[in-house]
């Protein structure tokens, strides 16, 4: 890192520094895209890790120039808005991570305060107690003060998510990544206007700080970091870019983040304590790792993801969501199989969602629980995908379990595009995921009301769903 003190020098770094979220976790054991555990068994990269370690070069290049305090530096020349300085930032009604993140940081970066425009979620919560941060006042009491304030709008620019008590002639600024519609705020002036096609609101922030050559404080750069997580679903929602994959890197080498996978699992967690904001998408993907086998009957990749929850019934009422999303994620990843563990964390028992004959007869081998409704396997008191689910399939895999001949297709045969394609809802402030489009839909049942298991044949793309004639 260049020395603060201009000696022309780059120290070196120890074994113990974030390495653009990376550090020892990521410095794998086998080839490149695999990490052996103990027992031998291989764990794939997952694709936050793919993609910030393909960040990391660039990353460190550019924490590096930055100097460790900012107050050193000589006067910037590029030029930051001076009408922003002492505005109140502010995000949107049923506010998230990434409009109070974003409000936090540009509250820094140009010298303002932070305000909400609503109580925080759960996920917010995880957030500024991990890094430390206070959580900001609420606008009603900050207008109360000094109702003259000026405003400037994050994550959002629409006067029906707009907090109420904002007027529009008080708004002096809008930082967004949203699309303008029809109820995008009008003024009577000029104002200040940034909004960029990118993943997060906080990806604008961070890219801000850098661009001026200023570090955000380590728990800033936290905040900033969690934030652009949760928008583009950790690198892997469609509106991603490859700006919100390089300040996701920049960002975990400032708050040294040393397991950028573990910090992406943590914060999951804490936002599946409100399921019901999360979508089968997110659900799906969120807590989703791949393992690879090379055994003597069988020769692939399985997905393993896992949901942890307080209430099943919230998780299994979306079940018709979730096994068709299962089925296009697992084509979409090109897995063999895909399984997803319902977790009750408080009766300490799990539920196995099935999503084809195939899952089907590996879990029925593995685990030997109980059917319903042909996608829904009773897993017991078994709880730790670490522990208790991989272990149980490696080695009956490894003891020469193989597909049995003659498996039912079920959606095999169907091409993705006809599973739909995901989309942001624009009216959801959340900026929730979703498939959408689908040819199947209404036309799906589970396998155990359509599909003969005696009559049965098998490829890579087995889906626990038929087409109803």
């Amino acid at each position: 890192m260049t020395d603060t003190k201009n000696t022309g020098e780059k120290r070196k770094r120890n074994a113990s520094e974030a390495h653009a979220g990376a550090a020892e976790v990521l410095r794998l054991k086998v080839g490149e895209k695999g990490k052996m555990y103990d027992d031998g068994l291989v764990r794939q990269q997952t694709e936050i890790e793919d993609q910030v370690i393909a960040k990391a070069s660039a990353a460190e290049r550019i924490v590096d120039a930055l100097p460790e305090d900012s107050k050193s530096m000589p006067e910037v020349e590029l030029w930051l808005p001076e009408v922003l300085s002492d505005s109140v930032f502010v995000g949107h009604l049923v506010t998230d991570l990434d409009s109070v993140a974003g409000a936090i940081g540009a509250a820094s970066l140009y010298g303002g305060i932070p305000a909400l425009a609503s109580e925080v979620n759960s996920e917010t919560q995880f957030a500024l107690k991990k890094w430390g941060i206070e959580k900001p006042r609420r606008i009603e009491d900050i207008l109360s003060e000094k109702p003259d304030s000026e405003m400037c709008l994050v994550d959002h620019q629409q006067t029906s998510q707009m907090n109420p008590c904002i007027k529009a002639d008080q708004i002096v600024g809008v930082i967004d990544h949203h699309a303008l519609q029809s109820k995008t705020i009008v003024t009577n002036k000029p104002i200040y206007i940034d909004i960029r096609p990118w993943g997060s609101m906080s990806t604008i922030i961070a890219h801000t700080f850098i661009t001026h050559n200023r570090r955000p404080e380590k728990g800033i750069a936290g905040m900033l970091l969690c934030a652009i997580l949760s928008d583009t679903l950790n690198l892997q929602g469609p509106t991603t870019t490859d700006w919100d994959r390089l300040m996701v890197a920049v960002l975990a080498e400032i708050a040294k983040v040393h397991n950028i996978q573990l910090l992406a699992q943590e914060q999951f967690k804490a936002k599946s304590k409100e399921l019901a904001t999360l979508s089968s998408h997110a659900l799906v993907n969120g807590d989703q790792k791949s393992f690879s086998f090379d055994a003597s009957g069988f020769k692939g990749d399985i997905g393993f993801a896992v949901v942890e929850t307080t209430d099943s019934d919230i998780i299994l009422a979306k079940t018709s969501r979730l096994i068709p999303e299962m089925a296009a994620c697992k084509k979409e990843k090109k897995l063999s199989f895909l399984f997803l563990a319902i977790v009750n964390i408080v009766k300490l028992k799990s539920s196995l969602l099935i999503c084809g004959p195939g899952e089907k007869s590996l879990a029925q081998a593995a685990f030997g629980g109980e059917i319903s409704n042909g996608n829904l396997m009773d897993l017991g008191n078994r709880v730790s995908r670490k522990k208790e689910f991989i272990p149980v399939l490696t080695r009956v895999i490894n003891d020469g379990w193989r597909r049995p001949e003659n498996l039912a297709r079920g959606l095999s045969s169907t091409k993705l595009e006809e599973f739909g394609h995901l989309e942001v809802d624009p009216s959801d402030p959340y900026g929730s995921i979703e498939r959408v489009g689908s040819s199947l839909e209404n036309t799906c049942k589970p396998i155990a009301e359509n599909c003969d298991d005696d009559d049965d044949d098998d490829d890579d793309d087995d889906v626990g769903l038929t087409i109803v004639a």
